[in-house]
């Protein structure tokens, strides 16, 4: 695992604050605002990049990321863009949130947090799915591989099976937070699944989770099967040679 260095560290707490705040501000506005969230994804995405940057940058200043660091992040990110077209999200099936986990896993949380966002964004690019939608994409992924690199230190089954699970939970709230990106303004006023501006917080959560009942829990649900299936069915390949080029290339400890 590459260690997260104390710049780092910081740079990934602001990516988080930005990341709530992208996500999360609608909830806090006051009746008479207007929302007009559709607007500020160009701007997340404004201040995402630099940062993204910015944590390789501190990673490879003190020493936590190098060349092969960079190297593997580039070949995992190709890997990833490539096969994620191949379930294109057809009935929530993804094909790269997996990849993610595992990376995320071996490599560690600044590595998995540069990994997601570098991953949807060149499938984003590969595809053609650049849109105001992207950011909140590259942020959900890049907290996806992030966590995992946080996980309790198991091995074995016991692992695998960690990681199944995680791979479940994280991909429901990613679907949860992905609508709450556009919920809040698509929706429309007047309906029990509407966002109240002012209410309290819990209320329009409350109305989040049933509008992602009743339009896109089909999807995580694919998705959250497909991750943990795949992890299970590839993570003791996947794992064995993501750690042995870890270890050749020095990045973790034999």
């Amino acid at each position: 695992m590459i260690s997260v260095r104390p710049k780092t560290t910081v740079l990934l707490i602001l990516c988080g604050l930005i990341g709530i705040a992208a996500f999360g501000w609608p909830l806090l506005v006051t009746p008479d605002s207007k929302i007009a969230h559709g607007g500020d994804a160009p701007w997340t995405f404004a201040l995402l990049l630099p940062l993204v940057l910015a944590v390789v940058l501190a990673e490879l200043s003190e020493g936590g990321m190098d060349s092969k660091a960079v190297a593997m992040l580039g070949v995992l990110s190709a890997i990833g863009a490539a096969v994620r077209p191949l379930g294109a999200g057809t009935a929530g099936i993804e094909t790269v949130f997996f990849l993610m986990v595992l990376g995320g896993r071996v490599f560690g949380p600044g590595f998995g947090f540069v990994l997601g966002n570098t991953t949807l964004f060149a499938s984003a690019l590969l595809t053609g799915g650049v849109g105001p939608w992207l950011p909140y994409q590259m942020l959900g992924a890049a907290w996806v591989a992030l966590g995992a690199g946080l996980l309790p230190d198991l091995k074995g089954r016991a692992e695998l099976v960690m990681l199944a699970l995680y791979g479940v939970v994280s991909s429901l709230m990613y679907g949860f937070l992905l609508n709450l990106s556009f919920w809040p303004y698509a929706v429309g006023t007047g309906t029990t699944v509407s966002f109240v501006p002012g209410d309290p917080v819990w209320d329009n959560l409350i109305r989040l989770a049933a509008f992602s009942l009743a339009t896109s829990l089909g999807w995580d649900l694919g998705r959250a099967i497909t991750t943990a299936v795949l992890v299970l069915l590839t993570g003791p390949v996947f794992l064995r040679a993501l750690r042995r080029a870890a270890r050749k290339a020095a990045f973790i400890s034999p």
